[in-house]
């Protein structure tokens, strides 16, 4: 009796696209946009520094934000000005708690 494997090594390679386009696709897509997220952080951490460095008086806020988004812009750093908002807070917040 003689099996005929084709049968079985075409439902194999459905099965495994159908658990790469279910699974492995999305976890990679998510995996890219928090490395895109880290990225982000990053650049904005380093604009903040930039900014307080360039800005140090207070009250020089809408000025320290202007910067931190020129920054962004000519680096190439996409974000939706909420996002940007976010990030600067969080930078910000977290520059403060290192400086205690």
């Amino acid at each position: 009796m003689i099996i005929d494997m084709t049968q079985v090594i075409v439902a194999l390679i459905s099965l495994v696209g159908v658990i790469l386009a279910t699974v492995v696709i999305p976890l990679l897509r998510a995996k890219t946009t928090a490395q895109k997220w880290d990225n982000a952080m990053f650049w904005v951490k380093l604009a903040v520094q930039c900014a307080e460095q360039v800005y140090n008086e207070t009250g020089m806020g809408a000025k320290k934000k202007a910067f931190v988004e020129k920054f962004l812009l000519e680096h190439n750093i996409k974000l939706d000005p909420d996002q940007i908002d976010v990030a600067i807070e969080a930078a910000v917040l977290e520059i403060q708690k290192a400086a205690e």
